[in-house]
């Protein structure tokens, strides 16, 4: 019984210290000394037979031949009629190797050699110059052709965005019968401080 107001102990006893942990192996080979004097060769297995694959092509014609024409007829024949491919036609090494003249040599070609002397002379760069100028000048050409072709017509639009409206000045508008009327009050002493006023 478990001890009271104790947690269970959940271990197990262990043998003592004469006790080794571990499997026995027992050498039975007789060690270094041994296979350097004997050679224990193992014989090899004999190759197990595999079961081939149904030859279903001889199979259907045989189906055919016989009269069936369903789908269950001719799982009852394939049922009756196992046949299996062959070994050597099923081989994946009976295929007969290709016909190659006597004096083929196998390999890849190697590339030509650098021509040094192009190299020294920038010849490469020579080229490239040539072919840059060459394309800017079809590329101009391009262009030049396009704009004589294609003459754009010009529209309000256009011209609009060259030559923009200039815009109105914005003018408050006020009824004519009241421009030229007079102030009713006037809180300076006199005209002189309403110049000096305005002047400042």
């Amino acid at each position: 019984q478990a001890e009271l107001g104790k947690t269970q102990r959940n271990c197990y006893t262990l043998p003592g210290l004469d006790f080794s942990y571990g499997l026995c192996t027992l050498r039975t080979d007789g060690g270094v000394p041994e296979a350097i004097g004997h050679w224990n060769t193992v014989n090899s297995r004999p190759p197990l037979a595999r079961r081939m694959p149904r030859d279903y092509i001889t199979m259907n014609r045989g189906a055919l031949k016989a009269g069936f024409t369903t789908a269950r007829e001719f799982n009852l024949y394939y049922k009756i009629k196992d046949i299996r491919c062959k070994d050597k036609e099923y081989s994946c090494f009976n295929t007969s190797p290709p016909k190659v003249p006597a004096d083929f040599t196998y390999g890849i070609t190697a590339r030509p050699s650098t021509p040094l002397f192009d190299l020294l002379q920038h010849k490469y760069k020579e080229l490239w110059m040539e072919q840059q100028r060459a394309m800017t000048a079809a590329l101009r050409a391009g262009k030049k052709k396009v704009t004589t072709l294609q003459q754009v017509c010009e529209t309000r639009t256009t011209l609009l965005r060259k030559h923009p409206v200039p815009a109105k000045e914005e003018s408050f508008w006020h009824l004519p019968r009241l421009e030229k009327v007079g102030p009713h009050l006037s809180t300076f002493p006199d005209r002189e401080a309403r110049k000096k006023a305005l002047s400042a």
